[in-house]
């Protein structure tokens, strides 16, 4: 692990696995979901390290080893620091692996970071992996619709339920694991919340100023409830293919909830995801 300081002084953390015993083929940098950590993507980084790849994920600001107060407080601007923060990081890690590719990959809120991130700062990667994600703006019109209860919208189509993450996983000891854990299951700040609505609203929503030619790999199930039954992750498609991209692939998990990466079939959703990262050799 590793640390360097964001613009306003936070200390973001930044897990990493490396290639045993050979240089690294390419970079995979990770951006994790709301109310998680880094270290979460063990499985899936230590699969890509065995495969030649370095992987790097922070804790997100208001995460993990950055918490610097209460859980989920991303500060002033913190939302658009976050992004910042994952700009930065890509600076440093090609610094440190000059020459090879990068791969970055959102999961979640993780997602929506890396979607706004391609919109000023595409020429920084080579590829983009969208997890668990979502046409932010439709997202929070059924959050309001809901009342703001998250919970409740997420778990609605699960009931009845075991716990307050059913709607994560099949997989009831993931599940388990993440309500255990102090580090998982709470939300950003308000302030954040709402400035991230306002950025999905003015800004995700128009992905116009994405190069038509970079390479987007959106990955989700069918019954991750942040999509209402894939409603809104066609929706994101299909605004990425109404804006010029010609190299999107669209995977769809059928009985799969929202944290693909921790489903009954993992294995099949990594192995899929390392097969396109290897595709052919990236320019």
């Amino acid at each position: 692990m590793f640390t360097f300081t964001s613009s306003d002084g936070t200390r973001i953390h930044v897990r990493d696995w490396l290639p045993a015993g050979r240089e690294p083929v390419g970079i995979v940098q990770i951006a994790h979901g709301m109310g998680e950590y880094a270290a979460r993507y063990s499985h899936l980084a230590e699969r890509l390290a065995a495969a030649g790849y370095a992987v790097y994920a922070p804790d997100h600001r208001g995460h993990g080893h950055s918490i610097t107060g209460t859980p989920g407080d991303l500060g002033e601007n913190g939302w658009n620091l976050l992004v910042e923060d994952l700009v930065t990081l890509t600076g440093l890690l090609r610094a440190r692996h000059a020459g090879i590719p990068v791969v970055l990959f959102g999961h979640s809120l993780g997602s929506f970071a890396v979607q706004q991130y391609i919109l000023e700062h595409s020429a920084l990667v080579d590829d983009v992996v969208l997890c668990g994600t979502t046409a932010v703006d439709r997202l929070f019109a059924m959050i309001a619709a809901a009342g703001g209860d998250l919970a409740g919208l997420f778990n609605a189509r699960f009931q009845p339920t075991r716990t307050t993450a059913d709607w994560i996983s099949r997989d009831e000891a993931q599940v388990d694991a993440y309500v255990a854990h102090p580090w998982c299951g709470f939300e950003i700040d308000p302030a954040n919340m709402a400035l991230l609505a306002t950025v999905a609203a003015e800004r995700l929503s128009t992905p116009t100023t994405i190069p038509t030619d970079l390479p987007v790999y959106v990955m989700v199930g069918d019954h991750d409830p942040l999509n209402d039954d894939l409603r809104s992750s066609d929706l994101l498609v299909e605004r990425y293919r109404a804006a010029g991209l010609t190299d999107i692939t669209y995977r769809v998990y059928p009985g799969a909830r929202h944290e693909i990466l921790n489903e009954t079939n993992r294995d099949e959703v990594e192995a899929d995801l390392i097969a396109w990262i290897g595709r052919t050799p990236n320019p």
